[in-house]
């Protein structure tokens, strides 16, 4: 065992001293700096300017599809409150603060907005005006929606990105900016 042993500490310090060993250490200690800037960069890009984003289910039918699409969202416009009716946005869920959801802006403070209240079982509708700092949003397919129909008015911190490009699946690589829905605001 402890010839072994001794065998294994020779070959380690052997490794250790040899000109392979040293090369890979310059090669690491060039790699990590560029690798550390690297994943600067893209946490910067990623909370700041673009991020990706997965919308699936059927709330958003039929400008998004069921099983998934992979979209790409901008940052800056909720930055500089540049969004408009219309707009598909990326919103941190008010009910389950983890979750972000897909929906479409429907309308923004100071707007009055009229709305199916059950458009499932019924054709009573209401008649809202969207409070300061907040704006109201719904999925386009209103059968199948978790939105302001059930949560209220969402406040404008939640909103995380504009949605304007589709990234999968291939077919519908694109814009989303031609998809924008019916204005319900009066």
């Amino acid at each position: 065992m402890l010839c072994t042993l001794s065998m294994a500490s020779r070959y380690i310090r052997e490794f250790l001293a040899s000109e392979a060993f040293k090369n890979a250490g310059r090669e690491v200690s060039d790699v990590v700096p560029r690798l550390v800037k690297f994943l600067c960069c893209l946490q910067v890009t990623k909370t700041h300017l673009f991020t990706v984003t997965l919308s699936y289910g059927p709330s958003m039918l039929p400008t998004l599809g069921l099983a998934g699409n992979l979209c790409l969202a901008e940052r800056i416009s909720t930055r500089f409150e540049k969004l408009g009716v219309g707009d598909i946005v990326l919103v941190q869920s008010p009910e389950v603060p983890w979750k972000f959801m897909t929906k479409r802006l429907k309308a923004m403070e100071g707007q009055s907005v009229t709305y199916f209240v059950n458009p499932k079982n019924s054709d009573k509708s209401e008649t809202i005006v969207v409070p300061k700092g907040h704006v109201w949003i719904e999925g386009d397919n209103i059968y199948e929606s978790n939105d302001s129909r059930k949560f209220g008015p969402v406040p404008y911190g939640l909103l995380q990105g504009r949605v304007f490009w589709r990234i999968w699946p291939p077919k519908d690589f694109g814009s989303l900016a031609q998809n924008k829905g019916k204005d319900s605001v009066s």
